[in-house]
């Protein structure tokens, strides 16, 4: 059976880099094999910040930015998160992006690639996987943080990953497929 995995880009800002890393996340979770893969970037979400009048654990959503936003997570079966280190924090656009929804998330894995300098982004993630908990979402230990980044990205554009990169990614895709088969009877 392939599981539905999200491919969430976490930054809004203009001349992010994010979409670049997801790309190289999204080829190599492709070649795992494991997912039926999809990109997400939520620039294209258009997602106001909270701008619901009801809790989101009601999912009676007026507005059709989060009715979109609401299929696209209730789809998924899993998600990864691409997420820079904005001041030692995941972005507002991810952070928002989570917290504007709520049963949608319950029960599903995810995995955290963050890029920065030389934490490779690592306080973001920390700070990602508190809001995930808090969401019923299973955040994965196994991780991969990109450090100094910028060195990786080619002069036409792609992500360079190093062999280890590559590595912890297909790890955490094995730890991914595990625990998104366990959590999926909990959605019932």
């Amino acid at each position: 059976m392939t599981h539905s995995l999200k491919i969430i880009i976490g930054s809004t800002r203009p001349g992010r880099k994010g979409p670049v890393v997801a790309q190289w996340i999204d080829t190599v979770a492709r070649a795992h094999g494991a997912f039926d893969v999809s990109l997400v970037d939520l620039a294209d979400m258009d997602l106001p910040l909270l701008d619901e009048p009801k809790h989101p654990a009601m999912q009676d959503y007026q507005h059709d930015h989060t009715k979109r936003w609401s299929a696209v997570i209730g789809e998924a079966d899993a998600f990864i998160f691409v997420t820079p280190e904005y001041d030692f924090f995941a972005p507002a656009s991810l952070v928002n992006a989570i917290q504007c929804l709520s049963r949608e998330w319950k029960y599903k894995a995810a995995g955290v690639v963050s890029y920065g300098g030389i934490s490779g982004g690592l306080r973001s993630m920390e700070v990602l996987r508190g809001l995930l908990v808090n969401q019923s979402v299973m955040p994965l230990a196994q991780s991969v943080p990109l450090p100094l980044f910028t060195n990786h990205i080619t002069d036409d554009g792609r992500f360079d990953a190093n062999e280890k990169m590559v590595e912890g990614a297909n790890l955490m895709l094995d730890e991914l497929v595990k625990w998104t088969g366990a959590l999926k009877s909990l959605r019932g």
